[in-house]
C-alpha cells in the first residue's frame, strides 16, 4: 500500500495548533493522492494500491460536569471516547476552530489529532478544475478501481443525524453529525446542483420556488456591488462568476469563473460578506424532492439559518392574493422524509426565527400590531407531493386542511423545515399567497404577472431583512436547544 507517513494521535490544548495538525494530515494526504493520480493518468504503472486517510479528531473525558447546560452545542453528552473524521480544513477553518475551542473550554481536556483509518476516496481529492479522469480509456478507468479507494456509501449514511446510529460496545461515540466522506460527497453534489463552489455559500440561506425571486436577487446583487461603501464584498452567480464590490480588486481565481451554457438544476447566488455572514439564495424549483436534495447537502456547511420564501395556495376565504403566511406548524404530506424523520415527530417553530420574520414584515411594510394582521397570518402550512391536489375529490383535502387548521399549502416548506430540524439547522417559512383554488381564484397569466410585479420585490426584501436581524443574534442563541437530541454530538 502506497501511503503518506502515518501520524499518530497527538494531544493539543490550543485550538489553533490542533487545526494546524489537521491541515498537515489532510494536505499531505491530498497531495499524495493527486500526485499518484496524475502519474496514473500519464500511463505510469504504480507499484501498488494507493491510499491516504482523513484526519481524526478525538476527545476523551470521564465527566461532563464542566459543560454549560445553557449551550446547545460545544460539549459531549456523556463520558467516554468521542471521535470524528475531518475534511477540507481550508473551507471549514473558522468552524473547526470554534468547535475545538468550545470542547477544550467545556471539558478542560486536550484534543487528540492524528491520522484516521478512513480512506479518502480519490474522487474527493481532485481540485475543482481537475477533469483528469475523463481523459482515460475505459480500461484504464476500470484499473483505477484496483488502485485507488472509491466512495463507500456505508461510510456516509445519515444514521448519526437521524438518531439511528448506535455505537457498538467499545466503539467511540460520534463528535459530529457528518463523517468526512459524507461532507465531501455533499460538497461535490453542491457544485453539480447549484453551479457554484461550496466556498461561496454563506451562513444564511434563502430558498425559493420561483425564478422571479432570483431575478430580483440578481438585480439587487449587482446594485449592491456598485456601492463602494456597502457591507457585501462580492456577488457570485452560477459558473462561479464573481462580481466584486466597486473599489475592491479582483482576486486570482476570479478569472476561472464563467457563465454556464445552461443553468444547473438548482442555481445558487451568493451575496458574500466577511466571515461567510452574507446571504445565499437558491432556486429549488417545484417539489419536495428538490427541497430535500438541496438541504441534505447544504446542511454539511452548518449554516446558521435557512428560510423558505415562496408562493402558496391560500386556504382561507379571508386571505387576499399577496397576503403573507408565517408558518408556525407544518402538515407533512410531502413523504420524502418519511423514512428519515417519522411523521409523529413534531417540527416546532423557533422563537428567534419567528420573531425576526414578523419584525421584518413590519419593517418593510411599515405596518405593525393589529394593522399587520391585515396582510399576514400566522398558522399551519401543509406541504404536499401532489401538484394537482386541486383535482382530488374536494371533500377529502378540505376536511384534512380544516382539521389541521392549515392556512396555506405548498410543496416545499415542510420539507425544508423538517430537514432543518433533522440536521439541527434553524429554519423558518414566510410564504406569499398567489392563488386560492378552493375559493375559485386560480392562477391566470394576467393575474399572475400583476401579482409577481407587486409582491416579489417586497417579499425578497422582507427575507433579507429577516436575515439582517438573525445575523445580530449570537450563534449560541440562534442554534436552539429544541433541535438537539438526547445523546447529541458536540459539533454545532
Amino acid at each position: 500500500m502506497l501511503s503518506p507517513a502515518y501520524i499518530a494521535p497527538a494531544r493539543f490544548d490550543d485550538p489553533a495548533a490542533a487545526l494546524a495538525q489537521v491541515r498537515r494530515i489532510y494536505d499531505s494526504g491530498i497531495a499524495h493522492l493527486r500526485g499518484a493520480m496524475q502519474r496514473f493518468v500519464a500511463g505510469e504503472d504504480l507499484a501498488g494500491p494507493v491510499r491516504a486517510c482523513y484526519p481524526l479528531l478525538r476527545l476523551q473525558t470521564s465527566t461532563v460536569a464542566r459543560a454549560d447546560s445553557r449551550l446547545s452545542y460545544g460539549f459531549v453528552s456523556g463520558p467516554g471516547c468521542h471521535e470524528t473524521t475531518l475534511t477540507r480544513p481550508d473551507l471549514f477553518a473558522d468552524y473547526y476552530l470554534e468547535q475545538f475551542r468550545l470542547l477544550i473550554s467545556s471539558h478542560g481536556v486536550a484534543l487528540e489529532v492524528g491520522t484516521s483509518s478512513q480512506p479518502i476516496p480519490v474522487h474527493f481529492s481532485f481540485a475543482e478544475h481537475d477533469h483528469i479522469e475523463g481523459s482515460m480509456s475505459a480500461a484504464r478507468r476500470l484499473l483505477m478501481r484496483d488502485l485507488f479507494d472509491l466512495p463507500d456509501l456505508s461510510a456516509m449514511d445519515d444514521g448519526i443525524a437521524n438518531g439511528t446510529h448506535e455505537p457498538k460496545p467499545g466503539e467511540p461515540h460520534p463528535l459530529a453529525l457528518f463523517t468526512a466522506p459524507r461532507v465531501d460527497y455533499s460538497l461535490q453534489r453542491l457544485r453539480h446542483y447549484t453551479g457554484t463552489g461550496p466556498e461561496h455559500f454563506q451562513n444564511f440561506v434563502l430558498f425559493t420556488n420561483y425564478q422571479f425571486y432570483i431575478d430580483e436577487f440578481v438585480k439587487l446583487g449587482h446594485a449592491l456591488m456598485a456601492d463602494p461603501a456597502g457591507e457585501y464584498t462580492a456577488f457570485v452567480e452560477p459558473g462561479n462568476l464573481i462580481t466584486r464590490r466597486a473599489g475592491l480588486a479582483a482576486e486570482a481565481h476570479d478569472a476561472l469563473g464563467a457563465a454556464p451554457p445552461r443553468l444547473p438544476q438548482m442555481p445558487a447566488y451568493h451575496l458574500a460578506r466577511p466571515g461567510h455572514a452574507g446571504i445565499t439564495m437558491v432556486n429549488i424549483g417545484v417539489g419536495p424532492a428538490n427541497a430535500k436534495t438541496i438541504t441534505d447537502h447544504i446542511a454539511v456547511l452548518r449554516p446558521h439559518a435557512w428560510l423558505m420564501l415562496g408562493h402558496c395556495a391560500g386556504l382561507r376565504n379571508t386571505q387576499q392574493l399577496g397576503d403573507y403566511v408565517l408558518a408556525h406548524g407544518y402538515v407533512r404530506e410531502d413523504h420524502v422524509l418519511d423514512e428519515d424523520l417519522p411523521l409523529w415527530v413534531p417540527i416546532p417553530a423557533l422563537a428567534e426565527v419567528q420573531v425576526a420574520l414578523e419584525q421584518a414584515v413590519a419593517d418593510v411594510t411599515q405596518l405593525s400590531g393589529y394593522e399587520l394582521k391585515k396582510i399576514m397570518r400566522t398558522g399551519t402550512v401543509a406541504s404536499t407531493d401532489n401538484r394537482n391536489w386541486e383535482l382530488l375529490p374536494q371533500r377529502t383535502p378540505e376536511r384534512r386542511f380544516s382539521q389541521s387548521r392549515a392556512v396555506a399549502l405548498d410543496m416545499e416548506s415542510a420539507t425544508i423545515a423538517a430537514n432543518g430540524f433533522r440536521f439541527r439547522v434553524p429554519y423558518g417559512t414566510l410564504l406569499c399567497v398567489s392563488d386560492k383554488p378552493m375559493h375559485g381564484e386560480i392562477k391566470l397569466p394576467g393575474m399572475a404577472n400583476t401579482f409577481y410585479r407587486e409582491r416579489v420585490d417586497q417579499h425578497l426584501r422582507i427575507g433579507m431583512r429577516a436575515i439582517e436581524l438573525l445575523r445580530q443574534e449570537r450563534p449560541g442563541r440562534l442554534h436552539s436547544r429544541k433541535l438537539r437530541s438526547f445523546a447529541e454530538v458536540a459539533f454545532q
